[in-house]
Parts: structure tokens; C-alpha cells; sequence
């Protein structure tokens, strides 16, 4: 660790900020219209800009000190490159990630392995996110080698053993190599490497969509296991709607590179008001055949736009049934639908739609 005055006043501003303890139910992140933009270019000698995909496109949300906050929605809507900037792997265009009040957007040096080690994240693929050449002891106690001050080197070997303990695996299992693990336990590995910094936010980028279902239950409750005993906060990403609801708190729609509704698991499961949610929510399977009487399946016309050039107004317009002359004219804004103000409904939450609407979707719930 650099000494204090190898530190600017900024990066120790950061460093004093991230030691700042956050109660249960105050907000640890806040994401403010945050954007990355992805160049498009001509040109071989002379590059010139033509365009830019938006893969992020203002997004603002709060994440909660202990809650997990689901972001679903369909491939090529963001959510990956939403989780890459909140790590600080992509550099935002634009807008601020706020943690614990401090702007981490665009910090660099020793500011950012301050955040990096309060930031973990797990990634969707067990098989190609684990070195194959590295030891679990080697994998698992790396992290350590960046940030000695959380175990020297004399305590790293039985550090890493009382991790491979934690997430349920045999801690003399610490010399052998990724390719002797199921899929399942590789994850597990991945996510013993993400608590070893002891972070306080977990970004789980679709943690078990490349494992078994009998697996991924178990995943999913040793998820749920590790939040409590360590005070966790969560942004979990996945495009399986029944495992969201079941882990977490809240949930975030996201489309094209906007979120278009979010609320509690209830509100967002039981009451969808954004057509989108709605025709997401209509093709969850329910295997109890009783569940899909009176259900009617909502097929969506149309291919998604491209993020490079977005439908004006309301990104969902091209595809929606609602859509009306004003969703292609005035952009929607993320907030409670005026018809639903002031009413005690589970309808009242943030959706980005000028005909937002209460709809029940059956077996959705």
C-alpha cells in the first residue's frame, strides 16, 4: 500500500468515504443517468466517428445497503455493460455511480483499488472465468497479492481454506485445478475469490446460467446464505425471471438500454404496469398446468431496434401494442404513472410508459 502522500487529496477524500459504515436500508449505490456510448467508426488511416451504440443510455437506479436488486430483460439490453461500468472495467460516457455519496465513475490509481476491492463481481461463466493453469489456493488467494493488507502472507493459505469452507467445499481441495470441479463447484470457487476482499456489494452478472437446475438452486441459496452472514448487497443480473423473484428484493426492467419499470418482487411480478414487463412476465413457463388456464400470451411483433439508432420517443414503441402518436413523439420518464399516484396500489411504482396499466398476468406470481 502506498504511503499517504504518494495519495492525492481526492483519491484520500475517496478512501476516508468507503470506511464510512451504511445502515441497513440506506442506498450504498446510486447509478444517475449513467451512459456509456460505444463508438462507431470509418476509416482505416483517418478514423472518423459515425455513430455510437448505446448499450447504456441514462439509467438511474438506487442500490440498498443488505438488498439484492434484480436487473432482468432480454439479451443485448445493456444489463452486462451496466455491471462492466459499475466496476469500473468500461469507463462511462456520462452520469455518476455513486458510492457511499462519492462519485467512482472516473477514478483511477489507488482510488480505484479502493473500489475494486469493496466491488466484487462473479461472473456468468465458471468453465472460462477460472485461469485453468492456477491452483483454487492460487485463484481464490490472488486477490491477496493486490490487497496484502487484508491477509499477509502467512495467513493467506488458511484464509483461502476458510473460504472454500464458507461456500461449501472441501478445504483440502486448495491445490487441485479448475478442470477436476462440476460446473457448479467451479462457481463456487468464483464466488469465494469475490469474498475474499470481504466487499460490501456483489455484482452477480448471471451467476447460474451456464449450470444444471439442481444446481443452480444451490447456487442460489448459498447466495442467499453469504448475504446475511456477511451483510451483502446485491445486483443480481439474469434473464431467468422465476430465480430473479426469488432472490431478490427489488427488480429492474431493463430494454434497450433503459430500465422501463422497477419495484418490489411483488409489484413488479403481481402488478406490471410497462407492456414490455407484461409480455416478459406472459412467457414465464408454469409447470402446473391448472396455472395456465385463462392465460393469455403476449407475442411481441418485431425484432429489437438497434442500440446505434434508437426508435425516437418511447425505445418499446416499435414493438408495443400501446403505442400511440405521443410515445413516439415524448420520451417516458421513469416514474410512478400519473393514474396511479397517491393511490395505495402496488400499482404505484416507477414505469416508464404514458399507458401504464395494472395488468394480471396469470401464473405469473
Amino acid at each position: 500500500m502506498a504511503e499517504d502522500h504518494d495519495a492525492s487529496p481526492a483519491e484520500l477524500r475517496i478512501e476516508a468515504a468507503l470506511e464510512r459504515p451504511v445502515q441497513q436500508g440506506e442506498p450504498i449505490l446510486q447509478i444517475r443517468n449513467l451512459e456509456k456510448h460505444f463508438p462507431l467508426t470509418q476509416g482505416i488511416l483517418f478514423k472518423k466517428q459515425v455513430g455510437a451504440v448505446r448499450a447504456v443510455d441514462g439509467v438511474t437506479f438506487d442500490l440498498y445497503q443488505g438488498e439484492t436488486l434484480g436487473i432482468v430483460g432480454e439479451s443485448g439490453c445493456g444489463k452486462s455493460t451496466l455491471a462492466k461500468v459499475l466496476m469500473n472495467l468500461e469507463r462511462a460516457t456520462s452520469g455518476q455511480v455513486l458510492f457511499k455519496g462519492e462519485d467512482i465513475s472516473r477514478v483511477s490509481g489507488r482510488a480505484l483499488k479502493a473500489v475494486r476491492r469493496n466491488i466484487q463481481m462473479v461472473f456468468q461463466d465458471p468453465y472460462t472465468s477460472l485461469n485453468p493453469r492456477m491452483t483454487v489456493g492460487d485463484i481464490i488467494g490472488e486477490p491477496y497479492e493486490i490487497h496484502p493488507e487484508v491477509a499477509p502472507r502467512g495467513d493467506r493459505r488458511r484464509a483461502v481454506q476458510d473460504l472454500l469452507d464458507v461456500v461449501g467445499l472441501n478445504p483440502e481441495y486448495i491445490n487441485r485445478y479448475p478442470h477436476q470441479f462440476s460446473g457448479g463447484q467451479r462457481q463456487r470457487i468464483g464466488i469465494a475469490r469475490g469474498l475474499a476482499l470481504k466487499p460490501e456489494v456483489i455484482i452477480c452478472d448471471e451467476p447460474v446460467s451456464a449450470l444444471d437446475v439442481s444446481v443452480q438452486d444451490q447456487v442460489i441459496n448459498l447466495l442467499g446464505g453469504l448475504q446475511k452472514e456477511f451483510n451483502l448487497s446485491y445486483m443480481f443480473i439474469a434473464h431467468d425471471l422465476s430465480i430473479v423473484r426469488h432472490i431478490s428484493d427489488r427488480v429492474g426492467v431493463m430494454y434497450l438500454g433503459k430500465l422501463m419499470e422497477i419495484g418490489t418482487d411483488e409489484q413488479i411480478y403481481e402488478h406490471p404496469t410497462h407492456p414490455y414487463t407484461q409480455a416478459l412476465l406472459s412467457a414465464v413457463p408454469v409447470p402446473d398446468p391448472s396455472g395456465r388456464e385463462g392465460r393469455e400470451r403476449i407475442i411481441l411483433a418485431g425484432d429489437i431496434p438497434s442500440p446505434a439508432n434508437p426508435p425516437s420517443g418511447c425505445r418499446f414503441r416499435t414493438r408495443c401494442w400501446k403505442a400511440q402518436e405521443k410515445c413516439a413523439q415524448e420520451e417516458p420518464l421513469l416514474a410512478v404513472p400519473e393514474v396511479f399516484r397517491g393511490r395505495p396500489t402496488p400499482a404505484a411504482h416507477d414505469s416508464a410508459c404514458h399507458f401504464a396499466e395494472d395488468v394480471d398476468i396469470v401464473g405469473a406470481g
